[in-house]
């Protein structure tokens, strides 16, 4: 299994960051794969997947590229390149990554990915370019549109992961952060299940990119930066998801309409959020939101530009003391 060995420092410098690129190429890896992982991708494959496939269909080198980039057990190393860690959020400042990888490197990278020798079609220069392209156009055509919403949902998750590190310690914040991760104790942080050498990364900066399609990897600007992008969890990743039932005593005791909010804030919501799940106005949220503050149910805390919102451990227990969970 692949294993990182982290000391305390690099612990305790460790950050979560938002990738707009890690996005868009995550959402690639998703378009490419045809499938949803979720009944809430669906709708957005279906609305994309038709002109991905055609712009590939007019391109074939890309397309040969693309295939070859996202290997079956590892992706192209200058496809995923690991974020700065300043947080600046600049999409087009990430891309500039790819686009000006070294042609002779990419091509070293994809023997890796795909694990043999390169096809003769991609014995060419323009290779990053062309993956940047590619890339720019899925940020521009499919994630854009939405990125205000994505970007609300990513801060929702690092907000429940900053929970559960302070509740749980780093076990518990990271255990589930991606299949085939997890603790191992002492100073290991198993990051897969591939039969991959450890890795000394004590002084390095470690980050962990959350994405909101169902998709993840490990990249490393060794010895300097090592990121875990891993997807959101399940109940954010699926969008606003299906109807929460509201227990009838949590209703009867709060008022159905209170007892929904609370309900919901099983992870961090933005006021914005709520309203689009509730279908109640911004001001009756509101007054929800200050009552259930005022009675220490709830806490709230700022994750870039939004406020989000989620259960206290008060606010835990009554709802499973209800039967809500």
């Amino acid at each position: 299994m692949g294993w990182w060995q982290v000391n305390a420092d690099t612990l305790a410098g460790s950050r979560f960051v938002v990738s707009p690129l890690a996005e868009a190429v995550s959402c690639l890896k998703t378009l490419e794969r045809g499938t949803a992982a979720h009944p809430g991708e669906q709708g957005w494959l279906d609305a994309h997947v038709p002109l991905y496939r055609e712009r590939l269909a007019g391109d074939p080198v890309t397309a040969l590229l693309v295939r070859a980039a996202l290997g079956r057990t590892w992706n192209a190393d200058f496809v995923t390149p690991t974020p700065d860690g300043e947080g600046t959020g600049d999409f087009e400042e990430e891309l500039e990554r790819i686009r000006t990888w070294p042609p002779e490197v990419a091509r070293a990278d994809l023997t890796v990915s795909l694990g043999g020798p390169l096809p003769a079609l991609l014995h060419r220069h323009d290779l990053p370019e062309r993956m940047a392209r590619l890339v720019e156009w899925v940020w521009t055509r499919t994630v854009l549109p939405e990125w205000p919403r994505r970007r609300r949902i990513l801060e929702a998750d690092v907000v429940a992961r900053t929970a559960r590190l302070s509740r749980g310690g780093w076990a518990g914040a990271l255990d589930d952060m991606r299949s085939g991760m997890r603790w191992l104790g002492g100073d290991r942080l198993q990051v897969n299940k591939h039969p991959y050498p450890p890795r000394e990364i004590s002084g390095a900066r470690l980050m962990f990119v959350p994405v909101t399609p169902r998709e993840g990897w490990c990249s490393w600007d060794a010895p300097h930066r090592y990121a875990v992008v891993y997807p959101c969890a399940g109940p954010l990743a699926g969008g606003d998801g299906p109807a929460v039932a509201v227990p009838e005593a949590l209703g009867a005791l709060l008022g159905a309409a209170r007892a929904r909010v609370l309900v919901l804030l099983d992870t961090p919501k933005s006021t914005t959020q709520l309203v689009a799940l509730t279908g109640q106005g911004l001001g009756s949220v509101g007054r929800h939101l200050k009552v259930l503050l005022d009675a220490r149910l709830v806490r709230h805390r700022r994750a870039g530009r939004a406020v989000l919102y989620y259960r206290s451990e008060a606010g835990e227990t009554l709802v499973r003391a209800q039967g809500g969970e």
